[in-house]
């Protein structure tokens, strides 16, 4: 039987690229599809697919987030981490939340389906590009030089959350009625990640988001941290 495959992708013409790559394969079979982290997770408990391909932007949860959730509900299913980019924080992140392989989006239909074979019998994989830089970097000591980065691996993944969201420009009330929290709720996870990242404002956390990696977009406005 072939493994079934859930894609989790906000862009449909990026699930019908791979749903036509997988067509000409008698090993996998597409039997869902996902356009966000919610939608994945409620797919994945009704349909419990072998393999799942996660794009690593998703809107709401982003991709180390869902694959977080879905491996509390679904820990059998096996996720290819799909992204657009290869800094080592995805990476790393994508790794640590169990995702057994990262696949880079400008990958080969080729490396996409050795990706699939190799996670499909138990093992790991990461595109040749990926591999190579992380090998590169770690031979010139590069990883040891970005420790805030790497802290980001004590956080939780609501607080890598609420971290890419003040990033992004948004106030504690704004990320309060995005995430359905409360406003102190908000306000004690910007408390927490200060001192975990060793930070003192709102632009300290922004900073260590952006050498990160995790978002892309600048504070919009002088340290809104009153917000």
């Amino acid at each position: 039987m072939p493994c079934k495959v859930l894609l989790v992708d906000d862009h449909k013409i990026m699930r019908d690229g791979i749903k036509a790559i997988l067509r000409h394969t008698e090993d996998f079979q597409v039997i869902a599809e996902a356009e966000n982290g919610t939608e994945a997770v409620q797919m994945c408990k009704a349909k419990r697919p072998d393999i799942i391909l996660m794009d690593i932007g998703l809107p709401g949860l982003n991709g180390i987030e869902t694959t977080t959730e879905i491996l509390k509900h679904c820990p059998d299913s096996k996720i290819i981490v799909l992204s657009m980019y290869d800094d080592e924080h995805s990476v790393v992140s994508a790794i640590r939340s169990g995702a057994r392989a990262f696949v880079l989006k400008k990958a080969s239909d080729n490396d996409l389906l050795e990706a699939l074979r190799t996670v499909a019998k138990g093992g790991s994989y990461l595109s040749p590009q990926v591999s190579d830089r992380l090998l590169q970097r770690i031979q010139r000591g590069d990883l040891e030089s970005k420790p805030a980065a790497f802290a980001l691996s004590d956080l939780s993944p609501r607080e890598l959350q609420v971290l890419r969201l003040v990033a992004e420009g948004k106030t504690s009330k704004e990320i309060a009625v995005m995430l359905d929290l409360g406003l102190q709720t908000v306000r004690s996870y910007r408390k927490t990640m200060m001192k975990k990242l060793g930070v003192n404002n709102v632009a300290g956390l922004t900073q260590v988001a952006l050498a990160a990696g995790i978002t892309r977009f600048p504070i919009t406005t002088h340290d809104r941290q009153a917000g």
